[in-house]
């Protein structure tokens, strides 16, 4: 897997209850499978990140599933709500079953 460390952008802190925003970006040449080798001719094999989940505490909190139509660098941004001090779990996954996990933390008071 063509894959450099992933970005992730977690608060530090949060007040309990508080939705917060989440961003991650991980850099990742995909290639689509429709491509054909400029000296060959031939198709160069679909490799994208497939899937995504987040994780706190354990309890996932997004996930999505990606297809070819996904451009390279796959970027989220989302929100959860957190009640309480606790670990953000990333983890991404290629269509090798290849996977790049990174961690964030929160503390919540």
């Amino acid at each position: 897997m063509a894959i450099t460390k992933p970005r992730m952008k977690v608060p530090e802190t949060a007040k309990k209850g508080e939705v917060i925003q989440i961003k991650t970006l991980i850099f990742h040449d995909m290639e689509t499978g429709i491509r054909k080798d400029k000296k060959t001719g031939k198709l160069i094999p679909r490799m994208i990140i497939n899937k995504f989940v987040c994780s706190f505490n354990g309890k996932e909190v997004f996930s999505a599933n990606m297809h070819r139509a996904i451009a390279a660098n796959p970027y989220f941004a989302f929100h959860a709500r957190v009640t309480e001090s606790g670990t953000f779990d990333f983890t991404w996954t290629d269509d090798k079953g290849e996977t790049v996990k990174a961690s964030r933390q929160i503390a919540v008071t």
